[in-house]
């Protein structure tokens, strides 16, 4: 098994460290994903999903029953 080659060719054709690219998308995440695309056992997409979190509290619209 040959290791993984860490450079990908971006769509302008740079060259870039694909697992650079997944740290910077980690980093600017405070809650989601970063999902890595392998096809033939080379990284062909990162993708990140950046979820926004709400927290309810109990007068948001919710009647209590007392």
């Amino acid at each position: 098994m040959k290791p993984p080659n860490p450079e990908i060719a971006t769509p302008d054709g740079q060259k870039t460290d694909w697992l650079e690219v997944v740290r910077q998308n980690v980093a600017n995440l405070r809650f989601g994903s970063v999902q890595i695309t392998v096809h033939d056992g080379r990284v062909t997409q990162i993708e990140s999903i950046e979820k926004t979190r709400f927290v309810a509290t109990r007068d948001d619209g919710v009647q209590s029953q007392k």
